[in-house]
């Protein structure tokens, strides 16, 4: 592909291609990918849930993505390697993600994501699925191949894969650079059972908010509700654990962590919204329904809460009212009383 500008006498000038790797390194097309799935894919966009992503055979998968159909996406970027040790490490890759069911992707995708939220309720709220609509993970896979050259050998073989029922694609992309220092990339798609044992799966990490960064990105309303939850969090010594976007509040109790909320700001696929921890007060504390009821009912009574799959959620996207707050702040202060009358009861 060549790539031109117009002067003002209509002649063209032709963009010189540079080398992605003499003026970059490998990391940052890996980056670029990470934070911009939406350019290079070309029917859906793709939620990346893990980055260099170890298998089991001590090798890391580069990015590790979900479509919106919880099809499994595994994104390779051809590096010093030959044409066939770059198909050969894909398919490698392939066939140990394969095998990995919900539970280790929900792993690889909190890891991540710092943050407790499960991948499938992120999953939702990321693609705007129907709230009903039960979507099936690692159902398929799909492979893809990112290089600035995608080679004949790579090419013929991807087409042979293909034919075969191996749903791999090859993505090309070309790089310049303007004389006044401009980045421009363009991108275009060439081509379009042992069971393993569970093991720890690891990840690289996106970098962590804190409490100043998350007030900054809030509006007025959020900065309203959030800086009271903080204070009153101070207050009665409870943590917040910090993730990429948000952060969950917790009771420090027994040696545990118990996530009564999780806290988003406006730039998160959750919107500025508050959500419940049911799931964490239940797999916790023991004997823990009537406090859920309790924790569920009072805050539904508030009419500052919706239905967000086994969760409710406090979108919030207007003014509230001191009462308001206050009155919420109150229901969390009766369900940590609850839960520490509990103690000595909470699981590890």
């Amino acid at each position: 592909m060549k790539l031109f500008t117009i002067n003002k006498n209509s002649k063209l000038s032709e963009y010189k291609e540079e080398s992605f790797k003499k003026e970059n390194i490998e990391q940052d097309l890996e980056i670029l990918l990470e934070k911009n799935p939406e350019y290079f894919f070309e029917t859906s966009n793709v939620l990346i849930i893990g980055r260099q992503v170890a298998t089991n055979l001590n090798s890391f998968i580069d990015l590790l993505g979900i479509d919106k159909n919880g099809n499994t996406v595994i994104i390779e970027l051809k590096r010093d390697r030959t044409p066939r040790e770059t198909v050969a490490q894909i398919l490698e890759y392939a066939s140990f993600i394969e095998n990995l069911d919900y539970n280790q992707l929900n792993d690889i995708f909190k890891n991540y994501f710092g943050d407790e939220v499960d991948l499938q309720e992120y999953h939702q709220q990321f693609f705007q699925n129907n709230e009903n609509e039960k979507v099936s993970f690692n159902k398929q896979l799909i492979l893809l191949i990112v290089a600035q050259n995608i080679t004949k050998e790579i090419k013929q073989t991807a087409i042979f894969l293909r034919k075969n029922g191996i749903n791999i694609n090859c993505l090309e992309f070309k790089y310049f650079q303007t004389k006044s220092g401009e980045k421009i990339i363009t991108s275009d798609y060439v081509i379009g059972d042992e069971e393993y044992k569970k093991q720890e799966i690891k990840s690289a990490s996106l970098p962590k908010v804190n409490e100043n960064e998350f007030i900054k990105s809030l509006d007025k309303n959020g900065k309203k509700v959030f800086s009271k939850l903080f204070y009153f969090a101070k207050s009665k010594k409870l943590s917040l654990i910090w993730g990429s976007k948000g952060f969950s509040l917790n009771i420090n109790f027994n040696d545990e962590k118990i996530a009564l909320l999780f806290g988003y700001p406006p730039n998160c696929v959750f919107k500025q919204s508050i959500y419940t921890g049911f799931e964490n007060i239940t797999k916790k504390v023991e004997d823990s329904e009537k406090i859920v009821e309790i924790y569920r009912n009072k805050l539904e009574n508030t009419g500052l809460f919706t239905d967000a799959g086994d969760n409710i959620k406090w979108l919030i996207n207007k003014d509230y009212n001191e009462k308001e707050i206050e009155i919420f702040l109150e229901i969390l202060k009766k369900i940590i009383n609850l839960i520490i009358e509990k103690k000595g009861t909470v699981s590890v």
